[in-house]
């Protein structure tokens, strides 16, 4: 196994690890822009009122994009292990 190969397997890693979790990042950035929006305009000045709404959002996107997620990490281990007869040689 030589250098271009172990950069490429790490390459693949961190691609799929950013592509499973930038959409739950995304989502709770987006809920805690929304939460501090509606404190800004009513000015509650809670501290821990952005927490609640973000475990929410986290949860309720795990529902759905487990699935996915799921797919996504189940394939790219199968990838890597049906590859490890052509990585030694």
């Amino acid at each position: 196994m030589d250098v271009s190969t172990v950069v490429t397997i790490g390459k693949n890693a961190m691609e799929v690890a950013l592509l499973l979790s930038m959409p739950i990042l995304i989502i709770s950035l987006a809920a805690g822009l929304i939460v501090s929006i509606f404190q800004a305009a009513t000015q509650i000045q809670e501290m821990t009122l952005t927490f609640i709404p973000k475990i929410i959002a986290v949860a309720i996107s795990l529902i759905f994009l487990a699935p996915w997620m799921t797919k996504l990490i189940v394939n790219y281990t199968i990838n890597l292990y049906s590859s490890i007869p052509t990585l030694i040689h």
